[in-house]
């Protein structure tokens, strides 16, 4: 075991009484009927008995003997307010006791959907002209009375076997509002067989972080995320937006007769992307396999097979540093489709950003970050995106002029006068993408295609027809990241093979990103491949983006972190 306090001790002999008594310490039969938001629902909808809204929104008492609703007039509809018997679970997040009632405060996996409940209320109180209650608890209050059990009032909050904050519990009884207008569950037994109202299903051995400040060091809270979850609700909120995010893209290509794979994670040839991969070794075969750097070889395997429309939602492994923005290990969306040019995939992209948008928040425009002054930075995903080339950028944000973009030899030195580490034998086409990063990557706030890359750090994409030094190929930038790489694909044989062997050269040189020989993909080609355009879309960093996060550890739900010491 871990390390004890002196508050984890008392829990722990709280368990072990428990099991003296001869009870399940922690019992597996509870089933609950609803979440707390589903219960709070109930307060917000007409039933079948024919009670309105407005009257539910009132304070009102559970008792089924409660007095009828309805005017006095003989024709008056005459309805009574029956209060339903429900079981909730959660873990208490607060026990409050005045006098001999207690007040309970429980969260389940619904508390974001409790709050939008909440808001929902208070759009109905506003147009019933009633006053609005507070919309930021997540939680669901359960109601104990000492003189309805003096037993298990006593047990709940002053016994030395009281529930503890964090404790997960299950709770039976009929929901009701109070007189502050609350709506809760009101402890009661269903029947006189002994089963307490409320029962401790798990006991928290370890006290949640303190109550007023959450957990809020980084470095535990990315370590410790299961704790993070429970302290933090915004948190909570980020990841069900990737998950819907995740499920609105897989949605979009669905809709377009995309078909979704899953290819192999484990590759003998680290291909597919300029990066340095993770290194294991298959006992069985003795041989070295790496971990995927990128699908794209096999997704166009499968396009030369016939899948025309083909995407994966894949686990890449990228064997690099970490910062705000990057992380060994990441998820990325790659889809491909045949007879299609890179030019039609930004529309596509535009497209896709848009209908995930619209699906996830509602609107296309959000805020990204903040200001200088620490007001929030407005950004809008409405298309059509802005476009622009290297070249360009290079000029208006670097102030180069095109003989010095055409320069190797002056792209090196202005290269080193901006710190870049870069060598004596770094080709042009390198020069000019490393130092177009460094002057660009802060202005492209707004979303951005950035187009015309050089043929020498595009090894798979197609030449472009009217400059052949140029490929076909973009990267989209927004919030002044990369969010996107697409390019219409290499499907020439001959040339993928020379593009090959210039790698394995600049491989041989010291470049241990640059790509190996990959003949069977060569010969893959040699079937033909049909004309074709390929993007890669960073998940974690559309997640970013649609979550206004500017960390990536903040949207992966286990970063990897040194071990702790």
């Amino acid at each position: 075991m871990l390390e004890r306090n002196e508050q984890m001790r008392l829990r722990e002999a709280k368990v072990a009484r428990a099991r003296d008594r001869g009870e399940i310490a922690y019992p597996n039969d509870f089933k609950p009927t609803m979440t707390c938001a589903a219960a709070y629902t109930w307060f917000l909808a007409p039933d079948a008995h024919g009670v309105p809204v407005p009257e539910r929104l009132r304070p009102f008492s559970p008792l089924e003997s409660a007095p009828a609703i309805g005017g006095d007039a003989p024709d008056a509809k005459q309805v009574r307010l029956v209060a339903p018997r429900v079981r909730l679970a959660g873990r208490v997040m607060a026990v409050n006791v005045k006098g001999k009632v207690a007040f309970l405060r429980i969260k389940d996996r619904s508390a974001i959907e409790v709050v939008e409940q909440r808001v929902a209320e208070n759009a109905i109180r506003e147009r019933q002209g009633l006053p609005v209650r507070p919309t930021d608890a997540t939680t669901f209050q359960l109601y104990l009375q000492h003189d309805e059990d003096p037993a298990l009032f006593e047990r709940v909050t002053a016994s030395e076997d009281a529930v503890d904050i964090g404790d997960i519990v299950g709770a039976e009884g009929l929901l009701f509002r109070t007189r502050t207008g609350e709506p809760s569950l009101w402890l009661k037994r269903s029947s006189p067989d002994g089963t307490a109202a409320l029962r401790i299903l798990t006991k928290a051995l370890r006290p949640l972080p303190e109550k007023w400040h959450g957990l809020t060091d980084k470095e535990t809270r990315f370590r410790q995320r299961y704790v993070d979850l429970l302290s933090n609700d915004d948190v909570r909120l980020i990841f069900k937006r990737r998950s819907q995010i995740i499920r609105a893209v897989r949605d979009f290509f669905d809709e377009r007769e995309f078909v979704e794979v899953e290819t192999p994670m484990m590759h003998a040839i680290a291909g597919g992307a300029a990066a340095r991969p993770f290194v294991t070794h298959h006992n069985a075969q003795n041989m070295p396999l790496y971990l995927r750097i990128a699908p794209e070889l096999y997704l166009k395997r499968l396009v030369v097979g016939g899948i025309e429309r083909v995407y994966e939602i894949n686990r890449n492994f990228r064997n690099e540093g970490m910062d705000q923005r990057h992380n060994p290990e990441f998820t990325m969306l790659e889809f491909y489709e045949a007879y299609a040019t890179y030019d039609d995939l930004m529309e596509r992209v535009e497209q896709l950003i848009g209908f995930t948008c619209d699906r996830v928040l509602g609107t296309r425009r959000l805020t990204f970050g903040k200001h200088p002054d620490g007001t929030p930075r407005e950004l809008s995903l409405e298309a059509p995106f802005r476009r622009i080339s290297i070249r360009e950028g290079l000029k208006t944000w670097g102030g180069l002029d095109d003989a010095t973009i055409d320069s190797r030899a002056a792209m090196l030195a202005e290269a080193r006068r901006r710190g870049l580490e870069v060598k004596e034998t770094t080709g042009l086409g390198k020069l000019q993408q490393e130092v177009f990063e460094h002057a660009a990557e802060p202005h492209l706030f707004r979303p951005t295609f950035v187009t015309a890359f050089p043929a020498e750090v595009s090894p798979l994409s197609r030449r472009n027809d009217g400059d052949p030094t140029r490929v076909d190929r973009f990267e989209l930038y927004i919030g002044g990241f990369e969010v996107t790489n697409a390019f219409s694909e290499l499907n020439d044989p001959v040339d993928q093979f020379e593009r090959f062997e210039a790698q394995v050269k600049e491989r041989a040189a010291g470049d241990d990103e640059a790509m190996p020989m990959d003949v069977d993909y060569v010969r893959a080609l040699e079937y033909g491949m049909p004309p074709t355009a390929g993007c890669g879309v960073g998940i974690d960093r559309l997640t970013m983006l649609l979550t206004d996060t500017e960390s990536i550890r903040e949207v992966i739900l286990f970063p990897l972190m040194r071990p702790e010491v």
